[in-house]
């Protein structure tokens, strides 16, 4: 059996908290998370975003599933404890409960058609899926797909995650979110909306994140390297992308 599960991702809920108080309504997790993050929690999911400082810049990404009251978030392993701290931060004293599922695994195939979600940024990198944990499923425990994942994400030019996009330090469209479906520009306010709102205004990105082979990468500029797959991933002006570093689904905002 081909593994699927991602054990470099973790999934985080978020779901009201229940009150003795029948008389009062539960929060609307959907209503806090859409003044944080990028994208409109209230249409289609899943849906890929970020929650970014109030500079525009990316602390985090992750693609948002909706599960009845509840939303789920899919996010890279070693930052979900951040993340959680800093949703927490956000919930003041909203009766809304942040935390790991512990329970629940994130799986993917390089492939569509099996029934699972297109992932939401670029059918081609193929589908995912959350699901319950089998700890007697060996499929679930042992081995993973990540090392696929890694590379057949990269091998599309889609960068994830705080190794590649930063921790603070790349503005959100720098990191090709538009073109990723990963923002919203109709759905109002959320934290560093206004730069975000501002750049597409003026429809220019000075800089991207590209994958480029790492021989042709420059290391002043690099934010990632992976020599068992001959790639890297470069912070670097449009104007210095070469064609043939850049992907199909943004080639047209670069020409």
């Amino acid at each position: 059996m081909t593994a699927t599960r991602l054990f470099d991702r973790a999934v985080i809920r978020l779901s009201p908290r229940k009150s003795d108080d029948a008389a009062s309504a539960p929060e609307n997790v959907a209503d806090f998370l859409q003044g944080l993050v990028t994208v409109d929690v209230k249409q289609s999911l899943p849906a890929w975003g970020g929650l970014l400082s109030a500079q525009g810049k990316a602390l985090f990404d992750f693609v948002i599933w909706p599960a009845g009251d509840d939303l789920l978030i899919d996010c890279e392993a070693t930052a979900a404890d951040a993340l959680v701290k800093r949703l927490s931060m956000y919930r003041l004293r909203r009766a809304i409960d942040i935390a790991l599922d512990e329970g629940i695994g994130v799986h993917w195939r390089p492939h569509l058609g099996d029934g699972a979600a297109a992932d939401p940024r670029l059918a081609a990198l193929g589908e995912r899926w959350i699901a319950p944990i089998d700890v007697s499923d060996p499929a679930d425990m042992l081995g993973g797909a990540d090392a696929a994942w890694r590379a057949h994400r990269l091998s599309q030019g889609v960068c994830e995650g705080r190794a590649e996009l930063g921790d603070g330090e790349t503005l959100w469209l720098e990191c090709n979110a538009a073109e990723l479906h990963g923002v919203s520009f109709t759905k109002g306010c959320y934290i560093g909306q206004e730069n975000t709102a501002r750049m597409n205004w003026r429809q220019k990105v000075n800089r991207r994140l590209i994958v480029v082979p790492l021989e042709a990468s420059d290391e002043k500029r690099r934010r990632a390297a992976y020599p068992e797959l001959g790639l890297a991933v470069d912070h670097l002006r449009s104007e210095a992308i070469a064609p043939e570093f850049m992907p199909a689904w943004l080639a047209p905002v670069g020409e």
